[in-house]
């Protein structure tokens, strides 16, 4: 393989085949990236959410828990 790269210009190895590689496997490369970014934003709803739920739960439970002291 490098001895076929090694006779070809800057640009073939450079631009061509990347080019290349993008049009053959753009699809499949937009689908797993599309994929990441999708878990990432799913991931941080979800901390979110879950941030959210302990946050109303400990304040519900400390003024709950102060009006039973009176």
């Amino acid at each position: 393989m490098r001895e076929i790269f090694a006779g070809m210009p800057w640009w073939v190895k450079w631009v061509a085949v990347p080019v290349i590689a993008l049009v053959v496997f753009g699809g499949l490369i937009a689908t797993v990236v599309g994929f990441v970014i999708g878990l990432l934003f799913k991931a941080l709803v979800f901390v979110a959410l879950v941030g959210g739920l302990i946050y109303v739960v400990r304040r519900f439970t400390a003024s709950s828990s102060s009006r039973s002291d009176w």
